[in-house]
């Protein structure tokens, strides 16, 4: 059970490649079994790499299990997070999201901003012969965010000092709460404040334009007119909707990029699928949801990286009642962490489970029941579509306009959200 009050948090949050389960894990898999118990963020925990009891615990969130994260989390994201919200406040704020998710995916206008935003980004790329890659789609996926939610243009000052703080605040994360000066903690809450005060500001602007009838209306607008919300939750919602369609999309993008560098042969059909689109297109003419829909091996790329790649190792949840479940019984009150990873490389769901083979994705419906990517049950991520939209588009144009290599020793990295060793540093050649 570890030392005293810090248990083995720190072996089980030590950084370890996000293609791999890491040490801490293999050790007591090997010796405890799948599901295993530990001292784990303060209290007695339960650490599950099974995959029935993890969807048993996904499915039974509100009823049998509770969110349980640090108080560093709750310092940082505050009380009306998503993440940390519970009960009716999580199902109000989920509806608002899911409307702006569905809302947006619909929109014509999404998709161009997403593909000019693309071409843009790469553009720019072309005297390049090395380029920090994940920390520049950072910047392409915020620009789409800030845009569709708040109408923040690319050349608006604005955008950088909003990737800036957000970059600030994901540090403060998996920071230990300390409140001295220059912690990662307090920079994120100070970040976090800063981001704050810089919505509320544009809320406040906005009612009184639209008084005026002075605007047309974005879906800050639509939230603003929920008269169901307060500002703080207005704010939060702005706020989680920016952090997990700019840090969650980035990720992907860059581990899709990873892997196809490694693997020769899927970036091949992957440049097929796409020239045979282009082929159908005039030089100058944008794509369409048309022709999203028939990037199949896209979807498979994507998939197969967030089941090798696991942007999210795991959950905090706390059980709120005694809880049978086969032969094992976690008390009330206990912590339990179901591990993604665990369930995403395990040979006796996926065979040769650490190779990349986007061809396992062939009956999705039977590897989605294998594979938790997105969380499950009713804290499933809602932005999962709207993410894959908008990098499908950027690897339309990667794909076709550059070739690519990363360094040796490069590798993602959990930590416990997922980072690149060299920042994703790849040489590049334009394609002509």
């Amino acid at each position: 059970m570890g030392w005293p009050f810090i248990g083995e948090t720190i072996s089980f949050f030590k950084p370890h490649r996000s293609d791999s389960i890491g040490t801490f894990l293999q050790q007591r898999v090997s010796r405890y079994g799948k599901v295993f118990m530990s001292n784990l963020c303060g209290g007695k925990a339960i650490v599950s790499c099974d995959q029935e009891l993890n969807m048993f615990i996904l499915q039974n969130e509100g009823k049998l299990f509770t969110s349980d994260y640090p108080k560093a989390m709750h310092d940082i994201l505050g009380e009306y997070s998503l993440l940390l919200a519970t009960g009716e406040i999580h199902r109000k704020l989920k509806n608002v999201i899911i409307s702006f998710i569905n809302l947006t995916k619909s929109k014509p206008e999404f998709l161009l901003c997403a593909e000019n935003l693309s071409i843009s980004m790469l553009e720019s790329w072309k005297n390049c012969r090395e380029i920090e890659f994940h920390k520049e789609v950072k910047m392409f996926t915020m620009s789409v965010m800030v845009n569709q939610l708040l109408s923040i243009k690319p050349e608006d000052p604005a955008r950088r000092y909003v990737l800036q703080d957000f970059l600030t605040y994901m540090k403060g994360f998996v920071s230990l709460p300390v409140p001295l000066p220059g912690t990662a903690y307090t920079n994120a809450i100070k970040a976090r404040k800063r981001l704050s005060t810089r919505v509320m500001d544009m809320i406040k602007q906005r009612e009184q334009e639209m008084k005026k009838g002075l605007r047309e209306e974005d879906f800050l607008d639509v939230i603003m007119s929920n008269e169901d919300l307060n500002y703080e939750e207005k704010v939060s919602i702005v706020l989680d909707i920016l952090l997990g369609g700019f840090e969650t999309s980035a990720t992907l993008l860059s581990l899709v990029v990873y892997f196809l560098a490694k693997s020769p042969n899927d970036l091949q059909k992957l440049k097929e699928e796409h020239e045979s689109i282009r082929a159908k297109k005039g030089d100058e003419e944008l794509l369409n949801w048309e022709d999203y829909q028939k990037m199949e091996f896209t979807q498979r790329v994507m998939s197969e990286a967030l089941r090798c790649g696991n942007i999210v190792k795991t959950v905090h949840r706390k059980t709120t009642h005694d809880i049978k479940f086969k032969e094992y019984v976690i008390p009330k009150g206990w912590k339990v962490f179901p591990i993604f990873t665990a369930v995403h490389l395990d040979p006796s769901l996926h065979e040769n489970p650490y190779e990349f083979n986007p061809m396992r994705w062939t009956d999705k419906g039977k590897m989605n029941k294998k594979t938790t990517a997105f969380g499950g049950g009713v804290r499933v991520c809602p932005g999962g579509k709207l993410g894959k939209l908008q990098i499908a588009f950027f690897l339309h144009h990667l794909v076709l306009s550059y070739r690519w290599k990363i360094k040796s020793d490069e590798m993602p990295i959990a930590h416990p959200y997922v980072e690149f060793k060299r920042g994703m540093l790849l040489e590049i050649d334009p394609t002509t």
